[in-house]
């Protein structure tokens, strides 16, 4: 069965625009996907840019995030954000990362304290949003095909009951703007380790069109999430390849691109 596609909403704040989910993810929680408008970066990174160390000049990543924060009334120093690596490490943090601290290393952060706001960068991969309304936990999470097959998605849920006590059915999970199986050609290498991970369910996740075989990344994690015991979930169906003028798009711009920016905070 394919992940029902939920409707977002589109805001916009100045230039800065951005989308949110439309439905389930409440009034008490703050969360964005920015678009690549509206920022200050050059082209080939034009122009909301918030990926470091991929040719953009620094300061110009960091008043691209600055204006992110500020178009949700968030203090850019409140931000934890980590160093994505594609694994299935989750962090829990109670406060902001300092800027004289280095980066962990993680691809899924968690907190329950409304002074933080947890920020990552895409271009492609999966952006993943928790949020438990009762125990008052949100996180992100990083997923690209190798976050997948290592089930990042499974360990931030298995985290979030572990360290915060969550139940499984009242955590809600949104699966954001990412490429789509429409553009997620994969090699031989990739469908081997996905065949290895999901099994018989496999079949469900990988398509072939005029001989080459596709990923989708949004049934894959959908189903994780489903397996995590997690009902509640939406998807925007947004595939970023398909809408350059949106966002950044490492496969469609052939690794010559930005990172978007996503952040989640809960409200105080």
């Amino acid at each position: 069965m394919l992940p029902q596609i939920n409707q977002m909403a589109f805001h916009h704040s100045g230039k800065i625009k951005y989308y949110t989910f439309d439905s389930q993810f409440e009034s008490s929680l703050k969360h964005a996907f920015f678009t690549r408008q509206g920022g200050v970066s050059p082209i080939p990174w034009d122009s909301l840019n918030v990926g470091g160390y991929i040719g953009d000049d620094l300061e110009n990543t960091y008043i691209n995030r600055v204006r992110s924060f500020e178009a949700l009334n968030r203090d850019p120093n409140s931000v934890y954000d980590v160093w994505q690596v594609h694994s299935s490490d989750v962090i829990c943090t109670n406060g902001p990362r300092p800027k004289h601290v280095t980066h962990k290393q993680a691809d899924a952060i968690l907190t329950d304290n409304p002074k933080v706001t947890l920020f990552m960068r895409f271009a492609d991969c999966v952006p993943i949003m928790f949020f438990d309304p009762v125990k008052k936990v949100i996180g992100i999470a990083h997923a690209g095909w190798r976050g997948t097959v290592n089930q990042i998605a499974t360990a931030t849920v298995e985290k979030m009951v572990s360290e915060y006590g969550c139940h499984r059915e009242e955590i809600q999970a949104g699966i954001g703007p990412s490429i789509g199986p429409d553009h997620y050609e994969v090699g031989v290498d990739v469908i081997e380790k996905v065949i290895g991970k999901f099994g018989k369910d496999a079949s469900r996740l990988l398509q072939t069109h005029n001989g080459s075989t596709h990923l989708d990344l949004w049934k894959a994690n959908h189903l994780l999430l489903k397996s995590a015991g997690i009902n509640k979930i939406e998807v925007s169906g947004i595939c970023t390849a398909c809408h350059l003028n949106d966002w950044f798009s490492h496969r469609a711009e052939h690794g010559k691109t930005g990172r978007f920016g996503a952040l989640i905070a809960l409200e105080g």
